[in-house]
C-alpha cells in the first residue's frame, strides 16, 4: 500500500524522535523487557473471567500505585484507572489493555516456558496488554519526559464476549469530553493498526405460546418453537454484502426439555450475533432480523388459526460501528511510530476491540498489537513468544507522546493541520 503521511505529522514525529529523553525511553523499554514478562506471568495466574475481574483488578491497582500514578482507583465498572499528570496544556489521552479473559475459573492456568514461548490460557489476550501498559508507565518514570497532557492508564473490564466492551463504554461515559484520544493494546504482532470499528450486536429473541400435549393439543395451538425455527430459517436466507464485511450467526437455540419431549413448549428462544464494518449495513441487517421475527410469528399463528404466537427481544451487546480517515493524525502518528522502531505497519480493515467505543463516539482511537508472535488465542493452547515483545510498549510510548506533545518541544499531532506530503 502506498501510504502518504502529511508533512505536519512527519515534522512532529521527526522532532519527537530527536529528543534525548525519547531515545532514552525507547532504550529503557528494551531493557525493561524481562520485567514486563515477569508482570505478565504474575497477572496471568490471577483468573479474571468476564464480570469476575475483581481479584486481578485489585492487584493491577496495587501495581499502578507502586509505579506512582495518581488518583488510582477501581471505578464502578471494575476498571482500574490511574493518571500521570501532564505538565502543559495538552489534551488527555488514555492507554489501556483489558482485564478479563474468556476462561472460566475451572480452567487451570500454570504458565510453561518452552522454546522461547509462554504457554498459558490468557497469556496473550489481554494479559500481555496489561503488562505492556505497566512497562510504558515505567518508561515515563525513568525518563521524566514532560508530556503536556494528562495520560490515563487503564485496565478495562468486560471486554470479552457478553461483556461487550462494557468497561470501556463506562469509562467514556464517566469521562465525557475529557479524553481527546485513545490507545488500545490488543491483538497479535507489532505491525497491526486497527483504526476502524466493526459494529457488533448480540440479541436474544423469545417466542411465547399456550403450549400443550404434543399429541392431544396438536392443531389446536400454535408452536413457539416452530415460530422461532421459522425465524431462524428466514435469517439463514438473508444476503449480506462482502464489502463492507457483514456477518450474522445464530449462536444459541433453546426450547423445551427432555422431560417434556412429548410437549408443545410454551417458550422458545435463540441468540444471534451480527456484525458489520458499515453503519448503514448493520442497521439494515438489524431491521431484516426484526422483520423476520414478526413474519415468523404471524405465519405460525395463521397456519393453525387458533391462537397467536407473541415474541419479544432484548439487546445483550450493542457496540457501534465507526470509521476514521486513514490519514487522521492519530493513524498517521501510529504508522510513523511503528516504522520508526523498524517494523512495516499493516492496516487491518476491521476490528472488534475496545477502540470501537471511542471511534463510535468520534474520539480519535487506534488499536495496536501486543508486540510478539502468538497463537491459540481463546483456547487452552494459547502461547506468546517472548522475543521482541518490547516493540509494543516502544510503539505506545511514541504514539502517546505524539498525541500529548512534549512541553515546550513538540506539539500534539491531534491539532496539527493536515497537509498531504507529496
Amino acid at each position: 500500500m502506498d501510504y502518504k503521511i502529511s508533512s505536519n505529522t512527519l515534522e512532529i514525529i521527526a522532532k519527537l524522535t530527536e529528543l534525548k529523553e525519547v531515545a532514552e525511553g525507547l532504550e529503557f523499554l528494551k531493557s525493561d523487557h524481562d520485567k514486563a514478562i515477569e508482570d505478565q506471568l504474575e497477572l496471568v495466574v490471577i483468573k479474571a473471567p468476564t464480570f469476575h475481574e475483581q481479584e486481578r483488578a485489585a492487584r493491577y491497582a496495587e501495581m499502578f500505585k507502586e509505579l506512582g500514578l495518581t488518583n488510582v482507583h477501581i471505578d464502578s465498572h471494575c476498571n482500574v484507572i490511574g493518571v500521570k499528570k501532564g505538565l502543559g496544556d495538552g489534551s488527555a489521552i488514555v492507554i489501556e489493555g483489558h482485564l478479563d479473559t474468556v476462561f472460566p475459573f475451572e480452567v487451570e492456568i500454570k504458565p510453561v516456558i518452552k522454546d522461547g514461548k509462554i504457554h498459558a490460557p490468557g497469556i496473550c489476550d489481554d494479559t500481555r496488554g496489561l503488562a505492556a501498559v505497566l512497562s510504558v508507565i515505567r518508561a515515563f518514570n525513568e525518563t521524566k519526559v514532560e508530556h503536556s497532557g494528562d495520560i490515563y492508564f487503564a485496565g478495562m473490564a468486560a471486554e470479552e464476549g457478553m461483556g461487550g466492551f462494557r468497561g470501556m463504554k463506562g469509562f467514556f461515559e464517566d469521562n465525557k469530553g475529557k479524553i481527546a484520544a485513545s490507545i488500545t493494546i490488543d491483538g497479535g504482532g507489532a505491525d497491526r493498526i486497527v483504526y476502524n470499528a466493526t459494529g457488533i450486536k448480540t440479541m436474544e429473541f423469545n417466542f411465547y405460546g399456550i403450549g400443550g400435549h404434543a399429541f392431544g393439543a396438536f392443531a389446536n395451538v400454535a408452536n413457539p418453537l416452530h415460530a422461532a425455527a421459522r425465524c431462524v430459517a428466514k435469517i439463514a436466507q438473508l444476503k449480506v454484502p462482502g464489502e463492507p464485511k457483514t456477518t450474522y450467526s445464530v449462536s444459541k437455540f433453546h426450547a423445551g426439555s427432555d422431560a417434556g419431549v412429548h410437549a408443545i413448549t410454551e417458550y422458545a428462544s435463540f441468540k444471534i450475533n451480527f456484525r458489520s464494518n458499515g453503519v448503514n449495513e448493520l442497521n439494515k441487517l438489524e431491521a431484516d432480523i426484526l422483520r423476520a421475527a414478526e413474519e415468523a410469528c404471524k405465519e405460525e399463528s395463521e397456519f393453525w388459526g387458533k391462537d397467536t404466537i407473541t415474541h419479544d427481544y432484548k439487546y445483550l451487546v450493542d457496540v457501534p460501528a465507526g470509521v476514521q480517515d486513514i490519514n487522521a493524525p492519530i493513524v498517521e502518528a501510529t504508522y510513523a511510530a511503528i516504522k520508526h522502531i523498524g517494523v512495516e505497519p499493516a492496516f487491518m480493515k476491521d476490528g472488534c476491540t475496545n477502540a470501537n467505543i471511542p471511534v463510535g463516539l468520534g474520539v480519535p482511537a487506534i488499536c495496536i498489537g501486543r508486540g510478539g508472535k502468538e497463537s491459540g488465542v481463546h483456547t487452552t493452547h494459547e502461547w506468546f513468544e517472548i522475543e521482541g515483545a518490547y516493540r509494543c510498549p516502544q510503539e505506545v510510548f511514541l504514539i502517546a507522546l505524539a498525541l500529548s506533545g512534549v512541553k515546550g518541544k513538540t506539539k500534539s499531532v491531534l491539532y496539527s493541520k493536515i497537509t498531504p506530503n507529496q
